[in-house]
């Protein structure tokens, strides 16, 4: 019982955080623009997401521009595209296969090791994935860091950590907690004696 409440609380865990993905793929805010240097104009405030650009003003409109060329993107920011689709779509196939090896469900037969192989393997899969995203939340945050501390970089264009990275990372994090407590939910195998066992005499064998 306790092992089936595990599966269904990782199953959870990486279920909300593949959503965190998802979210944070789509929203703009990956990166906002910094308030650095003696000109702060705070009318106009810049985001820079993985598909486009927005311009917040301080009236409350919004102008988003989507990025016309993917040949014109730098190199960070199409492998952090490219992971985070690829995060979402292991998890995804991840999330699959833990659906069919967790005991609260009927798919995968009634063996009950079988089941808690394919949630095991299930939650590896589930791992592989926010691995991805780990790296590509990782390798777009050192991109910005690396453009802030840069003396070459002007002032106006200078960006620190948006939201949506965040929400990027948390997703990352759920979805290797969930990750983990489906692939530590397998059973271990209980040894059998390969004595046989007595058993008393019958009453019939004195007569």
């Amino acid at each position: 019982m306790a092992n089936s409440g595990l599966q269904i609380l990782g199953f959870a865990l990486a279920l909300l955080g593949v959503i965190g993905l998802i979210i944070g793929t789509i929203l703009p805010q990956w990166k906002m623009s910094a308030y650095v240097g003696d000109n702060i104009i705070t009318a106009v405030a810049m985001y820079e997401g993985l598909w486009m650009s927005c311009a917040f003003q301080s009236t409350g409109q919004i102008q988003c521009k989507v990025y016309d060329s993917m040949l014109q993107l730098n190199g960070a920011l199409q492998a952090t595209r490219a992971l985070m689709i690829v995060s979402i779509l292991i998890t995804l196939a991840g999330l699959g296969a833990a659906c069919m090896g967790m005991k609260c469900t009927n798919c995968g037969g009634d063996d009950k090791v079988r089941k808690s192989r394919i949630a095991m393997a299930g939650g590896i899969i589930i791992l592989v994935g926010a691995l991805c995203a780990i790296v590509a939340c990782s390798w777009y945050a050192h991109d910005i860091i690396q453009a802030f501390y840069n003396p070459f970089t002007p002032v106006n264009t200078k960006y620190e950590f948006g939201s949506a990275i965040f929400i990027a990372w948390a997703g990352a994090f759920l979805t290797v907690v969930g990750g983990a407590m489906l692939a530590a939910s397998c059973p271990r195998n209980k040894s059998t004696p390969k004595y046989p066992i007595s058993r008393p005499p019958s009453s019939k064998e004195y007569v």
